[in-house]
Parts: structure tokens; sequence; C-alpha cells
């Protein structure tokens, strides 16, 4: 007789954590796709991304959020609803924190010591630090969130312990069908993506404020046999901004779809024709309709 089938697990896994302590990184590390931007600049995520690992038995949809922050504008509040709603659907929770953490998301953790969803707590960039610095971390969230099933070390760059997270993940999660087609990577459509590599270059070509005051749209999409043809708009609040983004003669926007334009064409495997166009939204980051418009309610 053959052995009976492992029943297939399903289930929603939410990554949470203050801004800049890694979340991305141990996504994509997880998943194996670079689905979620990774810079060094905080508040890079500003959605929630889904990222869909399937393998013959499970199907694990990563939720990774935006990082924990005290709102300041009304897409802070946005973005923090992101947080708040993954903690509602998920099956695990990994609460990400780094050997750096000055443990002030105390209304973050006060949630959790409530939630009956089983945590995960991981310490990041342990290649960071000491022996002796990575024990005291370990032992100060022991103690400060008793109820997590896991307090482990990682290091989600150097895939330090990301196989034993799958691992215990898998363990938790319920029996279920896929909740996803099983071919599919994301729930994003590849628009958003595009839109994303944008941003992604601008927090690396621009300083200060001016990448937190930019949103992207992509207008327009057009997939051909060979080649995908793209318009897409960069708002700003400022004149002012508007100016630096375009740079000099153009110079500063034409790095920045140049950049776009060679990752889009490693992501969707195709040539791209990317067209680029700078506009001013002024005080879109406070305005309700315009939040609206760019999908953050």
């Amino acid at each position: 007789m053959n052995p009976e089938p492992n029943p297939h697990r399903a289930g929603f896994v939410s990554i949470i954590g203050k801004p800049n302590v890694g979340k991305s990184t141990l996504m994509n590390a997880l998943v194996g796709e670079r689905l979620s931007i990774v810079t060094s600049k905080a508040q890079t995520t500003r959605h929630r991304i889904l990222g869909i690992l399937n393998g013959d038995d499970f199907q694990l949809v990563y939720s990774d959020t935006p990082g924990i922050i005290q709102p300041k504008y009304e897409l802070h509040n946005a973005m923090m609803s992101f947080v708040y709603s993954s903690l509602e659907d998920a099956d695990v929770i990994l609460f990400v924190t780094d050997i750096y953490e000055k443990h002030d998301e105390e209304p973050i953790v006060e949630r959790l010591r409530k939630t009956e969803v089983p945590i995960m707590l991981l310490v990041n960039k342990i290649d960071q630090a000491d022996q002796v610095e990575v024990e005291e971390k370990l032992a100060y969230w022991k103690e400060h969130l008793p109820n997590a099933t896991e307090v482990l070390p990682i290091s989600a760059l150097e895939k330090f312990n990301t196989d034993q997270v799958l691992k215990m993940v898998l363990e938790r999660l319920p029996v279920h069908p896929p909740y996803y087609p099983k071919d599919e990577l994301t729930d994003k459509p590849e628009r958003f993506f595009a839109a994303e590599m944008i941003r992604e270059k601008i927090f690396k070509l621009y300083k200060k404020e001016v990448p937190y005051s930019c949103e992207v749209s992509v207008d327009e999409f057009k997939e051909e046999e060979d080649i995908i043809r793209m318009r897409s708009t960069i708002y700003v609040e400022r004149s002012s901004q508007k100016g630096i983004i375009i740079g000099q003669k153009g110079e500063a926007l034409k790095k920045v779809g140049t950049w776009a334009r060679e990752e889009m064409e490693k992501f969707f495997l195709k040539k791209v024709f990317l067209e680029i166009h700078v506009k001013v939204n002024e005080n879109w980051r406070t305005d309700p309709k315009a939040l609206n418009r760019f999908g953050y309610q």
C-alpha cells in the first residue's frame, strides 16, 4: 500500500516590525523572489505586499507590511492600517526586530501580547553583533513577549536560520486547500511592481525628504510579444521637488528611467520601453482623495 500523502497546509504569514529591520529582505529570502523593495532607507514599503510560496503540500502567503511608525501624515495612518489588518487574518505572525532595536514599539507589542495567533519573534542582523549582544536581545524579548512561541536569532541577508524559520512556519499552518493558484507568486499586478521599481530608484538617487514626497503611478502598460510599453508619472508635493527629480537638462530623470528600465527587463524577461513624466500633486500625503487614487484606502 502507498503511504497516505501529507495533508495540504495553507495560511497567511504576516511579517511585521519597525522600518529598516529587514522585513522585506526576510520575505525575499523566504519566498525566493525579489518582491519587495529592499533599500537602506526606511519606510520604502508602503503597501501590504503578498508573496506566495508554493510546495506540493503547502501554500504560504507571506504579507510584507510597512514599518511600524508613529503616524505624522494621513499616508502614515493608511500604512499602519495595512499593518493592523495583516494581524487580523494571520495564521502565523513573524515579528522582526534587530540587534539595534531601541524597544520603542510598545503599542504593537501590547497588541501582540493579547493575540492567540502563534508569534515567532526574529532578532535580525545578528551577523553585525557579537554573541553577548545577541543573547541579551534574546533574553529581553523572552521576558517582554512571553507568549512568543519562538524567539530566534537570524540574518536575513546571510540567510542564517531562514530555513529554520520556514520549517517552523510550515509546522504551524492549518490544514487547508490553497488560497491562490499554485503558479502565482504575488497578489499584485505587474504594473504595481513596475511602479515600485521606479520608486526604488528614486530612493537610491535622491536625498533627504524628496523620495518620501514621491508617489509613482503606471498609467499605461501594454504588453506585446517582444516588448512592454509603459507610461508612468512621478508625483511630487512641490514645484521645487519637480525640478530636483528632473535635474539639470533632465539628466536625473533620465538616470531613474534607465535604472528602472534595466531592472524591469530582468523582472519581466523582455524589452521595456519606459516613458516617465513628473507632476505636482500638492500635499498628496495628507489628501484622502489622492491617497485613495494611489491605492492606500
